[in-house]
């Protein structure tokens, strides 16, 4: 089957599309044909030699795709031949066909087509599981998100919205900032023009936020634990900005705060599949009301995978951009 093949780590000239063999699934898993494959900044890590995939992970670059189910393992009920299913995956989803636990698939939500279902799996199950179920966001509350125009923060912004929180963002063109404030940020913010942790302060009469999702890393930790509310909850979920950074515990003690930090990939088969049940009961009934819609920048061939990267390290996107294979 056609797949990107990377010979070696580097530059988006490592990869080429070439042919794999046809993935057989396990007893507990199903093979999709992929119809489209989300691409996500993990995966320039990926090709870069950084973020190898978990121990018996497929090779190929890829953590979530749309498709339909065309085998089933053994011992898996819940889906058959022919269902039009979106996943999230450990690995190879740049790819025609791609095998994956059971317990990683979900149904396209009513009214999203094939192609667009491939922008859901990963922003929804990291939004969800770090805003709702790790930092247990609460309507009325204020949630600051860096990124606010990429997959996961306009993933970010629709959800709080729906439970009634108030959205800051950080964002890096006016054109971003106007789509932030359409999707219903509260607040954007242009941080090439403004000191952004002094926006958040004023625009929280001093409070601070509630919650913080920061994909920066170290270059934003201070200015983060600065900016948390009294009970503060810091959840970082990215290394853009760097992996060492200072972090002020007398603050952080005397805002009764906390710092998480997460990964989606590196976590069971078990694990993901209890984020996705969670995400198919939660945030599928608000995707099929249309309050929360997948934003697509971009469908491309998958021919033109490196130019996908490519879009990607320049940040010239907004939302998702998939791959076609």
């Amino acid at each position: 089957m056609r797949a990107v093949v990377c010979e070696g780590a580097g530059g988006v000239e490592v990869m080429s599309v070439g042919e794999i063999p046809d993935p057989e699934p396990a007893v507990d898993e199903v093979v999709i044909d992929v119809a489209a494959a989300g691409v996500n900044r993990a995966d320039l890590l990926q090709r870069q030699g950084f973020y190898p995939p978990p121990p018996g992970a497929p090779q190929t670059i890829g953590m979530e795709c749309s498709g339909v189910v065309s085998a089933v393992g053994a011992e898996v009920t819940d889906w058959k031949i022919g269902d039009e299913v979106c996943a999230l995956l450990a690995g190879g989803g740049y790819a025609a066909k791609v095998a994956v636990p059971a317990s990683q698939v979900m149904p396209v939500p009513a009214g999203v087509d094939l192609v667009s279902a491939a922008a859901l799996p990963e922003a929804t199950a990291t939004v969800w599981s770090n805003l709702f179920m790790t930092s247990h966001l609460k309507p009325g509350e204020t949630l600051l998100v860096h990124g606010g125009s990429s997959g996961i923060g306009t993933m970010a912004i629709q959800l709080a919205v729906a439970h009634g929180v108030r959205v800051l963002c950080t964002v890096g063109t006016k054109d971003k900032m106007e789509v932030c404030l359409r999707l219903g940020a509260d607040i954007a913010i242009n941080y090439r023009e403004a000191e952004w942790a002094n926006v958040v302060r004023e625009a929280t009469g001093k409070a601070g936020a509630d919650v913080i999702l920061d994909i920066i890393g170290a270059k934003y930790l201070e200015d983060n634990v600065k900016s948390l509310a009294f009970g503060g909850r810091l959840v970082v979920i990215g290394m853009q900005g760097g992996t060492k950074g200072t972090l002020d515990l007398g603050r952080l003690l005397t805002r009764r705060a906390s710092v998480t930090g997460t990964a989606l990939r590196s976590r069971s088969v078990v694990e993901k599949g209890e984020i996705l049940a969670e995400v198919a009961g939660h945030v599928w009934p608000l995707v099929e009301a249309k309050k929360v819609h997948p934003i697509v920048h971009q469908v491309m061939p998958l021919t033109e995978v490196r130019t996908a990267h490519e879009i990607l390290e320049q940040s010239s996107h907004v939302g998702k951009v998939l791959l076609t294979p």
